[in-house]
């Protein structure tokens, strides 16, 4: 499939200091010292679009978010650093507009998963905001929104190793409905819970065998 254009809505996995929008927290620095990853280069996504030609037009990333609208500690943030919340700005920004974005990388979850928000049920429609605050029903609605905006660009839905079963199982189940495809990781080399350079590579080889797949 033709990937000339790509967008990703991520968390920490998915930063590097520089290159996510300002003001948003990066986890992977040049003076990064938890993991061996240092360079842009050495990232999942750098590695994916350097090996297909393709240009990001945003990164999305933010260190510590979650798709809902709750975060560690019961933060609120569905004005702040939510998957949702950033997607609707971008919306009401119409950012989208002539942006021509061919995919979507998806990787989210793994802090809705630590942060131990409720996991809620699947819910497809009539959402009301509270319901925004569980993760299940908020994974369902972002996929909508999403879809809504960018409805011929390809979306990938990643899935990382060691999340709650109910969690993960529910998202595979959320892609399916909307038609979205995943990747469901199986390992992923990490330090303190993060991909290390092998694990970037990782990440990077088995999204790269997903694409050529969907061509």
């Amino acid at each position: 499939m033709d990937m000339k254009r790509i967008m990703i809505f991520g968390d920490s996995y998915s930063t590097f200091e520089g290159y996510i929008p300002k003001g948003y927290a990066a986890y992977y620095t040049k003076d990064h010292t938890i993991t061996d990853v240092r360079r842009v280069n050495e990232t999942w996504w750098k590695r994916l679009t350097d090996e297909i030609g393709a240009e990001i037009v945003m990164n999305d990333s933010w260190s510590g978010s979650t798709i809902c609208y709750t975060g560690y500690n019961n933060t609120d943030c569905s004005r702040s650093s939510s998957f949702i919340y950033r997607l609707n700005r971008y919306a009401e920004e119409n950012f989208f507009e002539g942006k021509d974005i061919d995919a979507v990388f998806v990787f989210g979850g793994t802090n809705d998963s630590w942060a131990d928000v409720n996991v809620g049920r699947l819910q497809y429609s009539d959402w009301e905001k509270q319901d925004l605050h569980n993760v299940l029903p908020a994974v369902c609605f972002f996929m909508k929104r999403l879809k809504e905006e960018l409805p011929k660009a390809r979306i990938i839905w990643l899935i990382n190793t060691e999340l709650k079963e109910e969690v993960a199982s529910g998202m595979e189940t959320a892609c399916g409905h909307y038609g979205i495809d995943y990747v469901r990781f199986t390992d992923i080399d990490k330090a303190a819970g993060h991909p290390t350079v092998k694990g970037m590579k990782m990440i990077k080889d088995e999204v790269l065998n997903a694409v050529r797949e969907m061509a």
